[in-house]
């Protein structure tokens, strides 16, 4: 067989994350990139790109966890280099507060953070409609920045990157040995997921350069991530909404909530709107799938369905997606190699 090739769609941050960990693990393979958007038009691109953990109920909690502490060590070791800045990845330390005290005080990532601990009473003065607090130092991903420093190291190792609808996985049995399915929300109508429905979430991104600290409900709906450039005000999770057009209630709603946790932000200037449809399911679907027509057999890796919690978990699930990727490829050798005997 000669040089192996795999066709990665999708270019979101579990795309493009997956097809560098596909040319790091399998450096003779030849991979690229197919997607009808890229950034800054993807969903990866409307997340603040804040790791803390979402669960999924489907997947068993070692498995997110590991996930989670893969992720956070490899962006920890970009946000300690000369390449932070390009890459958007940097260090930023606050509070995630209850109105009342969680059955859980110390979630399953509380080890991976930074400094993880009980909120003083002193912090708490704070926030007044709350009753218990958790402090940490996390990790936040800015996109446009992030997608565009993954784009660009792809690009330095050969990958090739196409805008290209993919209709059916199937019309690309005769160009590609294994495709990666990382279409996030397209995989709903790409592969006919049942089990995949879109969250949709509307945020704000404004401009409040003196707020330094994350502030986050614990019930996940109201949250402020500060950027570099920008801070994301947050939120909603609309359950089977497709809508991505803005509505100005619910701007509105999420501006005078993020402002009684943080009054100082009636002040923010330049506030834009986004929307984005978080690709949703009980548990990530990260496995090896075998299409066949006609006695033509295609590889397929699925890597999907990340819901709110893509960015914390991205690298950790690419990680596992590219070693799937090389049990697919070594089948692939094997049947060409049995089918010259």
């Amino acid at each position: 067989m000669a040089v192996p090739k795999v066709a990665v769609v999708g270019a979101g941050v579990i795309g493009l994350s997956t097809a560098l960990c596909i040319t790091e693990t399998c450096p003779s393979c030849s991979v690229t990139v197919l997607s009808d958007r890229f950034s800054p038009n993807t969903t990866s691109d409307v997340a603040a790109g804040m790791l803390i953990p979402h669960t999924y109920p489907g997947t068993p909690i070692h498995i997110q966890k590991q996930w989670f502490k893969e992720t956070f060590t490899y962006l920890f070791a970009i946000s300690n280099s000369a390449e932070a800045s390009e890459a958007g990845i940097h260090l930023v330390s606050g509070w995630q507060v209850f109105k009342n005290t969680p059955k859980e005080e110390l979630p399953f990532w509380s080890d991976v953070v930074l400094g993880f601990r009980p909120m003083s009473e002193a912090e708490l003065q704070k926030f007044p409609q709350h009753q218990f607090g958790q402090a940490f130092t996390t990790l936040k991903c800015d996109c446009p920045p992030y997608l565009l420093w993954l784009e660009k190291r792809l690009k330095a190792t050969g990958v090739q990157m196409y805008t290209r609808k993919v209709a059916d996985l199937w019309e690309l049995h005769s160009e590609y040995n294994v495709v990666v399915n990382c279409a996030g929300i397209g995989a709903h109508q790409l592969v006919g997921d049942k089990k995949l429905f879109p969250i949709r979430g509307q945020v704000l991104k404004v401009h409040a350069p003196w707020v330094k600290n994350f502030i986050r409900d614990g019930d996940g709906l109201t949250y402020i991530y500060p950027g570099i450039h920008r801070i994301t005000l947050g939120g909603t999770r609309e359950k089977e909404s497709w809508s991505l057009s803005p509505d100005p209630g619910t701007t509105k709603d999420i501006f005078d909530r993020c402002c009684s946790l943080e009054p100082s932000l009636w002040r923010a200037q330049d506030i834009k709107v986004k929307v984005g449809l978080r690709p949703s399911r009980e548990s990530v679907r990260l496995q090896r799938e075998v299409l066949s027509q006609g006695g033509v057999k295609l590889q397929v890796v699925h890597n999907y369905g990340h819901g709110a919690g893509g960015f914390s978990v991205h690298r950790g699930t690419a990680k596992e997606a590219a070693h799937l990727v090389g049990e697919c490829i070594a089948a692939v050798r094997g049947s060409s190699s049995r089918a010259k005997l």
